[in-house]
């Protein structure tokens, strides 16, 4: 692939710094790589933290809102880039390859689009306090620490946990939360698209394999690139556990086949 401009985009409830290490990584192997913010999260995780509850314009983001602003971004480039998204990030790459504004995607982790209805416990158990139904949606949602481990670290030793929880773990809007169940999060299933791979890991609670793998199939096989892919040992801290250069070849391998 001649394109080497690599656009990661981040998903909810971390800090886009979740990708330092991805962009060092990408960047040694000939990449330029662009990992931007969320509006209004421009800033590290404890300074965002301690905007609570007054952070107002966080919460009054909307999914709407969050896609236009990585579609600008996306646009800009003078090459059309490689988008490589997680969690609701993996959502948002797969509405930007959708509008046919990415050379080749990755969708790691995906929140799936509209249409592919989330009914499993794990993704229930960990995610539905983000919507935060019969609470103020002028107000953010942080996840606290036993959600954290359960939504995105289960199975690693409790000082790593606590570490990513810290480093990582900011503010959330609700009403981009929500945004995910309406036709913000709407997709195209028919449409030929550029390549797409869909990864998956096996340990992942919020958004587990049969998920994603529902989201795979949702795709009409019409002669588009379209794999899937599940790992063995992951949770949803993919990008910080410490086999996430494992994950990271494999795209790399992925990419370079296109």
């Amino acid at each position: 692939m001649k394109t080497k401009t690599v656009l990661f985009v981040t998903g909810a409830f971390v800090s886009n710094t979740c990708w330092d290490e991805w962009q060092t990584y990408f960047n040694s192997k000939g990449y330029e790589t662009h990992a931007p913010a969320w509006p209004f999260k421009d800033a590290p995780a404890a300074e965002l933290r301690a905007r609570r509850p007054n952070d107002t314009d966080l919460a009054h983001l909307t999914l709407d809102e969050l896609v236009d602003h990585y579609v600008k971004i996306a646009s800009s480039f003078p090459e059309k880039p490689i988008v490589i998204g997680h969690s609701l990030g993996g959502l948002i790459t797969q509405i930007i390859v959708n509008k046919d504004l990415a050379v080749a995607a990755v969708a790691i982790h995906p929140v799936p689009p509209q249409g592919v209805i989330p009914y499993e416990f794990s993704f229930l158990k960990a995610g539905w306090k983000a919507l935060g139904f019969l609470t103020s949606l002028d107000k953010t949602y942080l996840m606290s620490f036993e959600d954290w481990q359960y939504a995105f670290v289960n199975g690693m030793p409790l000082e790593e946990q606590r570490a990513a929880y810290e480093k990582y773990t900011i503010p959330e809007s609700k009403r981009v939360a929500r945004g995910g169940l309406t036709s913000a999060a709407h997709v195209d299933f028919e449409k030929s698209h550029p390549p797409l791979l869909i990864t998956a890991g096996s340990e992942d609670n919020i958004i587990p394999p049969h998920l994603n793998h529902r989201n795979f199939e949702r795709y009409k096989k019409n002669g588009s690139v379209l794999e899937y892919k599940e790992f063995e040992g992951r949770n949803h801290h993919i990008l910080g556990q410490p086999i996430w250069k494992e994950d990271a070849d494999y795209i790399l391998d992925w990419i370079a086949k296109y």
